[in-house]
């Protein structure tokens, strides 16, 4: 069902289970096109990043704690709308599957708000598939009954056809039934299925926090008292359940179950946080550098505007080469501009941003410090040569003098500020006093000592107390001794890849 935008429309979104790779291309289409955002506990908070200029109203419900009635939740909806709005319900899983959303549809067509429905992955799909069980395998079931645990309030779970459901489906998928579940073991076992039937457990499925915990019917109860396994959760019964011992990946990657601090900048965190989580670790974005631009950008528009009278230029970081290019494009020019002018970049990452710029480098420091930097052009003849170097605020005083000694002039403008953020983002302090981060990561000295700039230096060693440190390269292992920390990991390559793989290596030391 649809209608025209200046009516009005509801999209009634399936968010997935949790893991934000898992939403559809179409949902996101519709939620960064939305007006009003309606979403509930069950979608990741990470998805209103996509709609920031929404209006985001929470109606989140919880067994035993309904924040919004769901007749509210309609009439709001269909206000909304009413209003002229795009309205993007947000719902945890698929809409259409024990989410409402067939209720909330109905009331919208009988008000006749237009609608449309995006389906999403299912908890009971996805949880199976990140725990490693096919529902359906022909070796063992070709049938799949998906049944809810918790009914409408005005029905009893003895409503259900415990005899049909007991003999007559392979595999049976339980949504939240975590209250209930003495009472479906008792009753499939009561109806014919064999007690020792597998049943799979999995809570928080798709994220990093995921657990499972395999039983049979007839342990089932006793095994989730005595692992304190709480909801929420989706149950799984039936002889595929074995296939996990095979089919196992996501739980059991080096780094599941591990927390990552990340301190990089925020627009910069995403990549080093992907990589993370491709090994199995739950990355917790705390940046403690706020990039800024200078307090003055006369010196680099004057170095901009006689780029041509330069023999070299050197970028020592992607940062550098994102704010040259922004004040380039400010004075109006592009890459001939640099005619003669040939580039020196600090490692291939470096290089590969100029490549939106149609340039390539001409001498990369395979040494990602300045101290290579030095090495490289110690090939190259630069006595008489006009260099110039836009660097970070905080950038170490190596280059200029070094290169000044070899007969070069340097000009080393400020490109851009390393400022520090006032406070740290919500729940990062309460994650690691709970000491639920198993390892600090630092990608430069600035990332170490802006911490301690925030939270001072007695928070700064007791929050890091028993944490792992990993640093990416020498001079920011220094910084972090001098600061008190002992470094754990420290890379042979100054990289984020080869950060993460020495993370990887760390952890998969016997007894880690």
């Amino acid at each position: 069902m649809s209608g025209s935008e200046s009516t009005g429309i509801v999209y009634l979104i399936g968010a997935g289970p949790g893991d934000p790779g898992l939403i559809t291309v179409r949902a996101l289409e519709c939620l960064r096109r939305a007006d009003v955002v309606i979403y509930d506990y069950l979608a990741n908070p990470e998805f209103l990043r996509e709609a920031p200029a929404a209006e985001h109203l929470y109606v989140g419900k919880s067994r035993g704690c309904h924040h919004t009635p769901q007749e509210e939740i309609n009439a709001l909806l269909a206000d909304r709308a009413g209003q002229g709005k795009i309205v993007a319900r947000l719902k945890g899983g698929d809409p259409y599957v024990f989410g409402r959303g067939g209720e909330e549809a109905q009331y919208l067509a009988r008000t006749g708000i237009p609608f449309e429905v995006v389906p999403g992955v299912t908890a009971a799909f996805a949880a199976a598939a990140y725990a490693g069980i096919p529902l359906t395998h022909r070796d063992f079931t070709t049938s799949l009954g998906l049944v809810t645990g918790h009914e409408n309030p005005a029905k009893k779970m003895s409503s259900l056809d415990w005899e049909k459901l007991a003999t007559g489906v392979g595999t049976l998928v339980f949504y939240m039934g975590m209250a209930n579940l003495s009472t479906i073991a008792t009753q499939l076992m009561g109806h014919g299925r064999s007690p020792q039937t597998p049943v799979a457990l999995i809570r928080w499925a798709t994220t990093p926090r995921q657990e499972t915990l395999i039983a049979t019917l007839s342990d089932v109860v006793e095994k989730v008292r005595e692992a304190g396994f709480k909801p929420p959760a989706v149950i799984i019964v039936g002889e595929v359940v074995d296939l996990r011992q095979e089919l196992r990946w996501f739980d059991n990657r080096p780094l599941f179950g591990k927390t990552v601090l990340v301190t990089r900048a925020a627009d910069q965190a995403g990549e080093f946080a992907a990589l993370l989580a491709a090994q199995g670790a739950q990355a917790l974005e705390c940046p403690t550098i706020r990039l800024l631009p200078p307090e003055s950008w006369q010196e680099l528009d004057a170095a901009v505007g006689a780029l041509a009278e330069f023999d070299w230029i050197i970028f020592t970081s992607a940062n550098a080469v994102r704010f040259f290019f922004d004040r380039l494009n400010a004075a109006g020019l592009d890459a001939r501009a640099f005619g003669r002018c040939r580039i020196c970049t600090v490692g291939p990452k470096t290089a590969a941003a100029l490549h939106p710029f149609g340039l390539k480098a001409d001498l990369i420091s395979t040494e990602y410090k300045a101290e290579g930097v030095v090495a490289a052009f110690g090939n190259q003849k630069v006595a008489g040569c006009r260099i110039l170097f836009p660097r970070a605020n905080r950038a170490r005083d190596i280059i200029p003098p070094e290169l000044t000694r070899m007969g070069a002039e340097v000009i080393a403008p400020v490109a851009y500020r390393n400022g520090t953020p006032e406070t740290l983002p919500a729940g990062v302090i309460e994650e690691l006093e709970a000491r639920q981060v198993s390892c600090a990561t630092f990608t430069s000295s600035s990332t170490a000592e802006n911490l301690v700039e925030i939270v001072g230096q007695e928070r700064f060693l007791s929050l890091l107390e028993g944490v792992v440190i990993a640093c990416i390269g020498p001079i920011t292992a220094k910084t972090c001794r001098e600061l008190g920390l002992k470094v754990d990991i420290e890379p042979r390559e100054y990289t984020l890849a080869a950060l993460t793989e020495a993370i990887v290596e760390f952890y998969r030391s016997p007894g880690r």
